[in-house]
């Protein structure tokens, strides 16, 4: 189902990638939008992850630089029977974090500095198990290159802007002549909000519930969600709101919300979230097979430390994973 709706998504954005090159340049800008878009199918497919995470300054972490939060992923993804993914560190005040990557074997998982510090070990947890959620559905897939041609779309529309002020229509090849350009002006912005629409926000719910499957405790993410819902009301990613087209990758809405980008949300309501997670945490959770399997090395299927899940683990004093 992933694929078709994979698919399906890129042949819209190939079709308004279509739509802009004729409202630019006609039937020869129509075709050559279209190659454009063809192209960067194919570029955002096999490097649309590595490209993300470098527009937002992310440094990868191993073992020796971030040793408790690589351990931490390590074993929330063997919970998961996954490959280990790549783990990325973000120098961002606002606490947030996104998966990204074409399938399982080419995954990376990115947390803020922010969220690192605001969050406590389990809360952190309860965050890369969301992220793990969504590497184990393919949802990355669909998210790194809707925010790839999301941003090409916007580059378009600023090339539109540029050769209206600059006589691109002079040989009359736009159908709408200078009201098309102006058309494009002001309604290419809100492009990379509407690609967003189009990727269901029920796919949170559904990282959600698999996420509290993975670490075992669904409160560990609840809390988490309650955190990551005022923090990033109180601290603004100039990043994101620069390039909102990758807003719908974060596991927290990272725009401001004011103006027009509420009625954009990407996100599904916080307290609706939280409110779900809750109901799991009263009743039985369902654990990841792999986790009963020798690979856990002898651990207890309910979390990646072997804690019971009627006791979570108490925080220790120590230093962050990301030191």
């Amino acid at each position: 189902m992933n694929y078709v709706r994979t698919g399906l998504l890129l042949a819209g954005l190939t079709a308004l990638f279509g739509a802009v090159g004729m409202m630019i340049g006609g039937q020869q800008g129509m075709i050559i939008a279209l190659i454009f878009a063809a192209a960067m199918n194919v570029f955002a497919y096999w490097n649309s992850d590595a490209m993300l995470l470098r527009m937002r300054s992310a440094r990868e972490v191993d073992d020796v630089t971030a040793p408790e939060l690589v351990a931490m992923v390590r074993d929330l993804a063997r919970n998961a029977d996954l490959p280990m993914p790549k783990v990325y560190i973000i120098e961002n005040p606002q606490p947030n974090a996104f998966a990204t990557g074409r399938n399982p074997e080419n995954a990376a998982v990115a947390a803020t500095t922010g969220l690192l510090k605001l969050l406590d070990r389990n809360e952190i947890a309860g965050v890369m198990a969301h992220e793990l959620a969504h590497v184990k559905n393919r949802d990355t897939l669909t998210m790194t290159i809707t925010a790839t041609i999301a941003g090409a779309i916007s580059a378009l529309a600023n090339f539109a802007m540029f050769a209206g002020m600059f006589g691109g229509n002079r040989e009359n090849n736009n159908p709408l002549g200078g009201i098309g350009m102006i058309l494009i002006a002001i309604l290419a912005p809100m492009g990379a909000m509407i690609v967003q629409m189009a990727i269901s926000r029920t796919r949170e719910y559904e990282a959600d519930k698999i996420g509290a499957e993975i670490c075992g405790h669904p409160m560990w993410l609840a809390s988490a969600l309650n955190k990551l819902d005022k923090g990033v009301h109180a601290i603004p990613n100039m990043e994101a709101e620069r390039n909102p087209a990758m807003a719908h990758m974060y596991i927290a809405n990272p725009l401001s919300g004011k103006g027009v980008d509420n009625l954009f949300s990407t996100h599904p309501n916080m307290a609706n979230r939280i409110a779900k997670l809750q109901e799991m945490a009263m009743g039985p959770v369902s654990r990841p097979q792999a986790a009963s399997t020798p690979a856990s090395s002898g651990r207890s299927a309910s979390s990646p430390w072997g804690k019971s899940p009627s006791k979570p683990a108490a925080p220790r004093r120590r230093k962050r994973p990301w030191n």
